[in-house]
Formats: C-alpha cells, structure tokens, sequence
C-alpha cells in the first residue's frame, strides 16, 4: 500500500489514527458534505434568477467541473492516502509554501464553517421555539458534534451515515413526488410539466451577471464533496474504497441535484416571487416545502424544516472532522504546533478538535449581535476557501501526474487513473478560477466601488497569498521539479 513515507516515526504501540471507516462512509460522508442548504432552499433562487433551462445547465456546467476535481482528488489520495490530503499533495508536487497555505485555508475554512452551520441550527430551530435563546441551541449542537468526533472516527463515520441518510431519503421522495405528480399519479402537478418552460423568457432567463451569480451558489452547493479526501487517511482500504467512493458520490450527488432541480423547474414557474427568497430563516419558502405542499402535504415546512436541521448538523459535524484532521496533519509535517499531534487512544486528535471547537465557537457572537447578521458575515468570510482548495487538488494532479510519467512509472500501478487528463484537471482550474474571481465583480462595475462587499468577498485570497508567500521567503522554498518528486512505495527512476 503507497503511504506517506516522511511521517515523523512514532511507537509502534502509541496512539495514532485509525483506518475505520468502511467504503458506506466515505460515500456518505462526501455525500452529506455536498447536499445541504445549497439544495434544499437555494435551488429556488437559481431557478427564479436564470430560468429552469439556466439553472439545469448551470448545475451541469458545474457539476462536470466538480467531477474531474472529484477524478483529480481520487487519483491522489488512492495513491498516498493521508490526513493531509490536498495539502500534503499541494507541498509535495507544487511546493511546499503552497501545501501550507493550502492546509491553513482548507482548516479554517471548515472551522468557520462549523460556526456557520451553528448559527444556521440557531435560525432553522426558531421555527419552532421562537422563545428560546439562539445561543443554547449553538452551544448544545456544539457540544454534539464535539462528542461525536471525540469518541472515534467510527463514531463519527456512524453519525455521519445517517444524518447523511435522511437527506439521501429526503431527496429521493421529493424527486419521486414531483415525478408522481408530473405523471398525474399525485395531485398538484396539474397545469405544470413543460408549460413552465415556455413562461416569460424561459427556458432561458437573466444576463451574464446573472449566470456568473447562479454558477456560484451552484459551486457553493457541491463543496464538500472534496471531503472525500481528508477521509482516505482513516479508510479501511483506500486504494479499493476511494474509487469506489468517487465513481459513486459524483453520480448520485450530480443525479440528485439535476433531478430535483428539472421537478422544481417542470412544476413551479421560474415567476414565482418565492423562489427569488434564498433564506435559510424561512423554510417554507424551500422549493421541497412548495412542491409538497401542492402534493397536499400540509406538514411539509415541519417536515422540510427537520430535514434542513439534519444538512446543517451533518456539515458541521463533517467540517469539524476535516478541520480536525488537517490541523493534525500540519503538526506532524511540522507545519503547526507539535500539541496538535496528540492523539488519543481511541484515535482521535483531541488538542486538533479542541483548538477547532475554539475556532467555531465564534457562533457565540450571535449573542451581541442578530444571529442573522453573523451567519451573514461567517459565511462571507469563508465563502472563497473552499474554491481555493478546489485549485489546489486541480494544480497538485497535474504536476503529480506530469512528475509521474516524467520520471518513468507506470500508469497501470495506480490505484485509480483519471480520465481525461490532462484536460480534466485545466478545464477544472480554469472554471473555477473563473467562478472565483467573477463573483462580485459588480461591486467594481458600480459609480462607487463597493469596497465592503468587495472586501468581504475576496478577502480569502489575499490572505491566501500572504500565508504562501510569507512561508516561502521565510524556508526560502521553491517549486519542485518534476525529476525531484517522490513517489511513496514506488522507486525513484523506475517503473
């Protein structure tokens, strides 16, 4: 089995990770990464914006793009599955200042993204006990999640699995309704099927600006996936799993996103002033709520409303493993604290999971200020991380892949090969910088530059760079050629 060969060495009989989780959990821990608000009560706002034809080819669009990342990612971590993930990949085949950037933003993207998804619990349980504090439910979900990771990775892989399964079921009824309805089996579908996509301007609807604004939200929707990766360091046998998983999770994840998104365009007007909200305060402005409702489902906002919870409990329980696992990672690479590297004996990194509660404890803030105005502004400042990642994997498998075959080995030695290369990996890169750096770019098209909105946006990549740029001058780091890579388990200058 191809593993990390520069560990720091350990005793044989001291704690350390454990390979637990099954090929059932790393299918569902990138499938409940990805499927999550973005879907149950966005979708509405990227039909309304840019018509059902826009929409379903923006998720297309996109999805391709999330597919040869999701290839790329498989490729490298069926090779060296580790922890580490895309920022040992990013060290090891880029340079070593960018695996250190690149492991610092994937960790405090999904820290911050637990506080999201803490104030987001705040809201989505307002619905129904308006009276009680926002703030206990953060602390309570928060004390939830912390002991779900803090007993083993099998405890959390278990947990994982089913907050995962009930969003699986919950889109497979919607999708089954719509189609029942659509059939005349069900009532409510009556007046709707293609009807819709003859409205106004559809299929077709809104500008570019429009359409840059919806391939956002849609990349927004399919983060996660990628998680995948941080999860083949603790896999039973990752050089089976990991594929596996891969040819999986894009499918399912792509089916299910293109299927709910063509019922909610063949049965609600692209008109309708409800799907303009994109309000996760609001659940009965889900285009899930509207459609079973028509269904004649009268307890669909509760019903919605609970599924909703689960997607926000199992991002935050997610990001708080993955967070966990690349702070460990960078202390035992040396590129972080050595008390990050302490692990338990059930194979948990407990001062990792403790600093990365700290971190998500920001979702306390909600307490001085409108838990809507900090969710808004978590989110902001975690928004262009994960994009950043996503460039990472793309650069980190071409140059791996380049350095590879440069010096001689194989293809057929690899566990899983990507298809499409080297295509797959530039077209990736070049849509999702696209979609990176196009995301408010209004805010420079105005009379007065929108310098907060800006600001809030971008501000992930300048710190990006300076965290890069300041590691590189401070080791004086250089790229790696393709004739010094290393290769685990494979000779250097053989085949």
């Amino acid at each position: 089995m191809a593993i990390r060969t520069d560990t720091p060495p350990q005793d044989g009989d001291a704690p350390h990770l454990q390979r637990s989780l099954k090929a059932r959990h790393l299918t569902m821990i990138a499938i409940g990464g990805a499927i999550g608000t973005g879907l149950f009560v966005a979708s509405g706002a990227t039909i309304a914006q840019v018509g059902p034809g826009g929409a379903l080819a923006a998720y297309l669009l996109i999805g391709v793009m999330v597919y040869f990342i999701m290839t790329s990612l498989g490729e490298l971590a069926a090779f060296m599955p580790v922890s580490g993930s895309f920022a040992t990949y990013g060290a090891r085949y880029v340079e070593e200042g960018f695996g250190f950037a690149l492991g610092w933003n994937f960790w405090y993207s999904w820290a911050i993204t637990v506080a999201v998804d803490l104030v987001a619990a705040q809201l989505v349980m307002a619905y129904w006990l308006p009276g009680v504090p926002g703030i206990l439910w953060s602390a309570l979900f928060l004390a939830l999640m912390f002991g779900l990771n803090a007993i083993s990775v099998k405890g959390f892989g278990e947990s994982e699995y089913w907050f995962a399964l009930i969003k699986v079921v919950a889109v497979v009824v919607f999708i089954a309704t719509g189609l029942a309805m659509l059939a005349g089996i069900i009532r409510g579908g009556e007046g709707a099927a293609v009807g819709n996509w003859t409205i106004g301007d559809a299929p077709f609807a809104g500008n570019f600006a429009a359409m840059i604004g919806v391939a956002m939200i849609v990349a927004f929707s399919f983060q996660g996936t990628e998680l995948i990766g941080i999860a083949a360091g603790e896999s039973e046998n990752p050089r089976v799993n990991v594929p596996k998983a891969v040819r999986q999770v894009f499918w399912r994840i792509l089916l299910f996103y293109v299927l709910a998104i063509l019922v909610i365009g063949l049965l609600i007007p692209y008109t309708d002033p409800q799907l303009l909200r994109n309000d996760v305060t609001d659940v009965t402005v889900s285009p899930f709520t509207l459609v079973f409702e028509r269904a004649g489902l009268l307890s669909a906002a509760a019903v919605m409303n609970a599924v909703i919870l689960t997607s926000v409990l199992s991002a935050g329980n997610s990001g708080m493993y993955a967070a966990t696992r690349m702070l460990y990672n960078l202390a035992l690479e040396g590129k972080a604290p050595r008390l990050f590297r302490q692990v338990s004996a059930s194979g948990v990194p407990q001062a990792a999971l403790v600093a990365t509660t700290l971190v998500a404890g920001l979702c306390f803030f909600s307490f001085i200020i409108s838990p809507q105005q900090v969710y808004i502004w978590l989110l902001n400042t975690s928004g262009m991380t994960g994009f950043i990642a996503w460039l990472g994997i793309a650069i980190s498998h071409y140059r791996f892949r380049k350095g590879y075959v440069q010096q001689g080995h194989a293809l057929s030695k690899l566990p899983y090969l990507s298809g499409f290369f080297p295509f797959g990996p530039i077209f990736a890169f070049a849509l999702c910088l696209t979609i990176t750096l196009g995301q408010n770019y209004q805010a420079f098209l105005q009379d007065r530059i929108d310098w907060g909105g800006a600001v809030a946006t971008y501000i992930g990549i300048p710190l990006f760079l300076a965290i890069w740029l300041g590691y590189k001058l401070a080791r004086r780091t250089r790229f790696v050629r393709y004739e010094d890579m290393r290769f685990p388990g494979i000779a250097t200058g053989g085949n």
